[in-house]
């Protein structure tokens, strides 16, 4: 255990470093001159002004160093928890601007990730030996699970929040409302996170309950089912082997489809102008803000790292067939 531990270790530190390489690289590629709309946002005239307020952005955000001394430079930040300073929102640190969004965007990915998984997964069990539920919701998975997570936001931004008016279609709470610890901003904060929930939980909860309902029937079928049923073993149990077995690609579906789910997270909050990491990933194009943008997706290639990690251990733990082979190859 302590070796597959210290491999995963390994390979995740090595994909940290390519994907931290790549974050810092790709807003340099990207076209625009963040200084230059610094000051043409300030609309000064006089060339003397511009050209020194032009060396003083640049002095601040270190862009007047060769790359590769910028790249250093933001290794060494990143390890003081610095990253940077906001060219949108300035002299606001990213970091203090990236942690205000976290809360949403979480707020809205964990109960869809979890609430998806576990109910998907119990009604695709559940399908696999029920006709009716078999003919009627697993069609409907089929259509919610193929729309994208953009079209299906829209639908519900219309349906339930234009047409019927149940739900607000716009902004994390009410834009006359201050943030603050109260009943009133608690129930106008869920009221505004209904909908770009629903948005991520149907199009995973489809695509859980089919999986599971395929794997479901593929194990009952198996040679290792039929045997136990010759050995007069009761069905439940032959049920209950067969819904752990058919957990463990489940398990390894989540892991890769964490960033499926997150990007369509960032989408979903675009459409709602939901104040999270999406929202600020587009702000932060928009107004070709490098610092915000590296490291808004610092902050999203660290929680798929973790998540995915965590991943890897709950499947050592859950399967006993990888904790055999641990114990082999250790001895």
């Amino acid at each position: 255990m302590r070796g597959y531990l210290a491999r995963k270790t390994v390979i995740y530190g090595l994909t940290f470093v390519v994907a931290v390489t790549l974050n810092w690289l790709i807003p340099r590629l990207m076209p625009g001159d963040p200084v230059q709309r610094m000051v043409a946002r300030a609309a000064v005239q006089h060339p003397e002004t511009i050209a020194a307020m032009t060396a003083y952005y640049e002095r601040t955000f270190g862009l007047d160093l060769p790359l590769w001394q910028q790249y250093l430079n933001y290794w060494a930040a990143l390890f003081r928890g610095d990253l940077g300073t906001s060219v949108w929102l300035f002299p606001a640190p990213v970091a203090q601007v990236v942690l205000d969004a976290v809360p949403y965007t979480l707020g809205i990915m964990i109960p869809a990730i979890l609430l998806s998984f576990v109910i998907g997964n119990s009604v695709g069990a559940m399908a696999a030996r029920s006709g009716w539920l078999d003919n009627v919701a697993l069609p409907v998975g089929y259509l919610i699970t193929a729309m994208p997570y953009m079209w299906l936001a829209i639908l519900l931004a219309w349906g339930l929040g234009v047409a019927l008016g149940w739900f607000p279609v716009a902004g994390g709470y009410d834009f006359g409302m201050v943030p603050q610890w109260s009943w009133a901003f608690a129930g106008d904060l869920l009221q505004h996170w209904v909908l770009p929930f629903l948005s991520l939980f149907l199009v995973s909860l489809g695509g859980w309950a089919i999986g599971m309902r395929n794997l479901i029937i593929y194990e009952l079928e198996s040679d290792y089912a039929n045997y136990l049923s010759a050995l007069g073993a009761p069905r439940r149990l032959v049920r209950r082997y067969a819904f752990r077995n058919a957990m463990l690609p489940q398990i390894t579906g989540l892991a890769l489809q964490l960033g499926t789910i997150l990007g369509g997270a960032l989408v979903t909050e675009i459409v709602f102008a939901y104040p999270g990491l999406g929202k600020l990933v587009l702000s932060a194009i928009q107004n070709q803000d490098f610092f915000l943008l590296q490291g808004t997706l610092l902050f999203v290639v660290i929680g798929v790292l973790l998540a995915n990690f965590v991943i890897d251990i709950v499947y050592v733990l859950v399967d006993p067939r990888t904790r055999t082979g641990l114990t082999g190859a250790t001895s």
